[in-house]
């Protein structure tokens, strides 16, 4: 594949045998020998890990890097944390949208404060120099360098109930690291981001430790420098080699998140109006959804955009699935048809009984057959329970409207309760 890129860790991919394709630009692993199938299931039931050294990193630093920060992303840095909506801190991470002028979607992102003059933003592979440059035509002069250190950073991700209880294997004082270390926030310092906030692993490699992920379950975040995730890779691969942790590819990723109804950039949120989605909360609406908390680049384009379509999340009753495409669309049941399929996949943990979506992360002793689900842009809205039918022109399966798709999801447990 002439120009395309790889991660550090490709060898070992490819040494695994795994089925590699190409994603933004960057040769990944779709599925190992293992199968997408049981890859996803052990992150429902144990853990999995993956490599997202694709991604990319952009730093803000400066005085003026929150106020720069606070025009650019969609989500009002003053009201973005907890219940009781406080100013995001030192140590915390919150999810955002770069919006262009005119309300469409450039990048979603995670942005996390390290100092108060100093932050990481977090974008889709090849998305670097892309966000980097939509954030230095907003500086006007102010205090704010922006840098994009796109494949100068190391990065995996661990996700399961086992997660915790892996990564303690590997890290110097775990228990410090996981004292009050509640979603969202994030510890430790590596490379161009050292501090005194210092997380280690045993071998006294410094890293940095985020409660998110990308999957709907339990896990964390790594960064380390590009030169030590080779390494990171490697001892967190024996030490949960007992406790049925897989390496996972794109290919689980793509059906965990579907299932969790997290959008995928450039896919469910792209070059239209981000409004009338699931995904609301990335904006920072004021209670009545009649204007925004602050002014911030795409917003007074939003409040003003006569977009009718709509983003809806859906499951199906069987494994089957009908891809996306330009020859795919959904219609009624009476063939009206109706929008688009954006993401069409199969959650491999869940199945129907009575009607009602069951996980086998609730039954052990369930065994779950996999249902389709991911989400559709539609002309007009339904409500949940309502069906669709997805076609390719050929095939038809028909599909249930949702507000969420697979239950019993663990990201948001409490630390406690995942280490008892």
């Amino acid at each position: 594949m002439e120009n395309s890129k790889m991660t550090v860790l490709h060898d070992w991919h490819v040494e695994q045998g795994a089925n590699m394709a190409l994603f933004g630009n960057y040769d990944m692993p779709l599925w190992y020998k293992t199968g997408a199938k049981a890859e996803h299931l052990a992150v429902i039931g144990a853990a999995g890990i993956f490599d997202t050294s694709h991604m990319a990193v952009v730093t803000v630093r400066g005085e003026g890097a929150r106020a720069l920060l606070q025009l650019c992303l969609s989500k009002d840095l003053e009201t973005c944390i907890g219940k009781g909506k406080t100013a995001l801190v030192d140590g915390r991470c919150v999810y955002g949208i770069f919006l262009a002028e005119d309300g469409t979607v450039i990048d979603d992102a995670i942005l996390y404060q390290l100092r108060s003059d100093i932050f990481m933003v977090v974008v889709n592979a090849g998305m670097g120099g892309i966000v980097a440059d939509h954030l230095k035509k907003y500086t006007d002069g102010q205090d704010a360098d922006v840098q994009d250190l796109t494949d100068k950073v190391g990065k995996m991700d661990i996700q399961g109930p086992l997660a915790a209880k892996i990564l303690a294997k590997v890290l110097a004082h775990s228990a410090g690291v996981f004292d009050r270390l509640s979603y969202f926030s994030f510890k430790g310092s590596f490379g161009p981001f050292a501090s005194d906030r210092v997380v280690t692993l045993v071998d006294g490699t410094p890293l940095l430790v985020s409660r998110t992920g990308y999957t709907g379950e339990f896990g964390f975040e790594l960064f380390v420098e590009i030169d030590c995730l080779p390494s990171l890779w490697s001892q967190l691969m024996d030490a949960g080699m007992d406790q049925g942790m897989l390496a996972c590819g794109l290919a689980a990723r793509d059906s965990l998140r579907a299932g969790a109804v997290l959008p995928l950039s450039h896919q469910d949120i792209g070059a239209w109006p981000f409004l009338h989605n699931p995904w609301q909360f990335a904006l920072s609406w004021n209670e009545p959804m009649t204007s925004f908390s602050k002014k911030f680049i795409g917003g007074p384009a939003l409040l003003k955009s006569r977009w009718q379509k709509h983003t809806l999340p859906f499951a199906g009753f069987d494994p089957r699935k009908i891809n996306a495409g330009e020859g795919s669309f959904v219609t009624r049941e009476s063939g009206e048809r109706l929008g688009t399929i954006l993401t069409c996949t199969t959650d491999m943990a869940i199945g129907r009984v009575d009607g009602a979506i069951v996980s086998v992360a609730s039954n052990k002793d369930f065994q779950a057959k996999g249902l389709c689900c991911g989400f559709v842009l539609l002309d007009q809205a339904c409500v949940s329970g309502e069906k669709v039918v997805l076609t390719d022109g050929k095939r038809k399966i028909i599909v249930e409207i949702r507000a969420d798709v697979r239950p019993n999801r663990t990201a948001r447990r409490p630390m406690d309760k995942m280490l008892g």
